[in-house]
């Protein structure tokens, strides 16, 4: 069965089955912030909505991270790493891409396994 939550006509923001959980890709609700700023707004979503399905950044499987500017790939790892629970690192990729709106400079999207 698939479950899916927080959802409109466009979009769910997560998706469950199979044991797995999926999430859409989160932006920073208040993108006034910097990088760091945004990165940490989109990782307390991430927490939220992977608590919603049952699972943690424990049990996460990978992730996907764009970022507006490489030149502020530094900012961005580093409250990533204060975040993620490095005996559970995830497979990860980062690439640099234009986002959906100017003032957004990163998105980040992961795949767990529920808890």
């Amino acid at each position: 069965m698939i479950q899916r939550q927080h959802s409109n006509q466009r979009m769910s923001q997560l998706v469950s089955t199979a044991g797995l959980v999926w999430t859409a890709g989160q932006v920073a609700k208040d993108p006034s912030e910097d990088m760091a700023g945004q990165t940490r707004q989109i990782l307390a979503q991430i927490d939220a909505l992977l608590a919603d399905a049952g699972s943690d950044k424990q049990h996460l499987i990978s992730a996907n991270i764009w970022v507006s500017d490489i030149r502020q790939f530094a900012q961005m790892n580093e409250v990533w790493d204060a975040w993620v629970d490095s005996d559970h690192a995830p497979v990860r990729a980062c690439v640099e891409s234009r986002l959906a709106r100017p003032e957004l400079l990163v998105e980040i999207q992961v795949v767990a396994a529920k808890a």
